[in-house]
């Protein structure tokens, strides 16, 4: 494995105090590189485990992948990504996506790739110290607006999650990293890395200064057809939601709805179960320790930055979290086969 690239863990915030420091102290001393949180509506604002977090490591990166400028004021995305900072003594980064499913909450999202590039030139302009004001189309500062505590570093990296060109697009413009959450599709790597090149030429950049971050539902244990089974469920009611942003993908229609249906209804298992394997692999990390480290190696060699095991990580989260360390690490790490030397 190259060694600019990243292995991470993405956790889902519903956990009691505590478990976060027992999860993170785990994942450093197995050498994970990057631990996120998710900020998916209804669950435990990121920055509770983010700090917890921080408080028990010394070299992960840390950040929540994503906050979304609706549902939080991009001064307040400021202070949440700064306190981070501090308390991981320069570790964070900060994650921003339009967010899905604030229809329950009666959140609109009107001009969604505005609302995430003006959030983010108040959130950077807050964090160099910039009151010199700021007028968006969304978002604004007032002349002389400043915020009234220390910040660690005025550039934390910026990582956009989008799966669409326009959103890719701005990420190639303004980001460090672009994550696509919910797929292990290692044919979507090269349609992400047109897009992200597209918005970074434009910018005088090169595409390749963004790193490509996959992510998705992850389900490890030595028993690969009992990870699987819990996958399928796990993923269904990502899969109603992402699976029509691949364009290398084609669902048939009528199975695409019935899992809408029966994820709407509640019942995830009976969803899972009409998602077949070969679909399985493309939207999940899924199956035995080697069977999870060959889909994160197809994705490495596909040219991503970081792959990133979304929970539930194994049939329990610790003992996923454990196997994903001690088994599936040291096969993405070990050394290649030094090349044959002709005689």
């Amino acid at each position: 494995m190259a060694n600019d690239v990243e292995i991470g863990l993405g956790l889902q915030s519903d956990k009691r105090a505590g478990d976060y420091a027992r999860l993170a102290r785990g994942a450093e001393e197995h050498g994970f590189d990057v631990l996120t949180v998710f900020g998916d509506l209804m669950y435990q604002p990121p920055i509770f485990p983010l700090l917890e977090m921080a408080a028990v490591t010394g070299r992960v990166r840390l950040g929540a992948a994503c906050l979304n400028p609706f549902s939080m004021a991009p001064y307040e995305i400021a202070g949440q990504v700064a306190a981070l900072d501090l308390a991981s003594d320069g570790r964070a980064y900060l994650g921003l996506a339009r967010g899905t499913w604030l229809g329950a909450v009666g959140i609109g999202q009107p001009r969604p790739l505005t609302a995430i590039e003006e959030a983010a030139e108040v959130v950077y302009r807050l964090l160099r110290g910039d009151s010199g004001g700021y007028e968006g189309r969304v978002f604004r500062l007032l002349p002389g607006t400043a915020l009234r505590y220390p910040v660690r570093r005025p550039d934390p990296p910026l990582l956009i999650g989008a799966w669409g060109p326009k959103g890719a697009a701005l990420a190639g413009r303004i980001a460090d990293e672009i994550k696509v959450g919910g797929s292990a599709n290692p044919a979507m790597v090269a349609v992400i890395r047109d897009r992200v090149r597209a918005g970074a030429l434009a910018a005088g950049r090169a595409g390749e200064e963004v790193g490509i971050v996959f992510g998705a539902v992850t389900v490890v244990d030595a028993d690969g057809a009992a990870a699987r089974d819990r996958a399928r469920a796990e993923v269904a009611m990502y899969l109603a939601v992402v699976a029509e942003l691949d364009p290398t993908v084609e669902i048939p229609a009528d199975l695409l709805a019935r899992v809408r249906e029966l994820v709407g209804a509640g019942r995830h298992r009976d969803a899972g179960r009409l998602v077949p394997d070969d679909l399985l692999d493309l939207f999940a990390f899924s199956g035995t320790p080697e069977q999870v480290a060959a889909q994160a190696q197809a994705l490495i060699d596909a040219g991503v930055r970081r792959v990133e095991f979304g929970t539930p990580h194994g049939l329990a989260d610790m003992r996923g979290v454990d196997l994903l360390g001690s088994a599936v690490l040291p096969l993405l790490r070990r050394e290649p086969a030094p090349a044959s030397v002709a005689p």
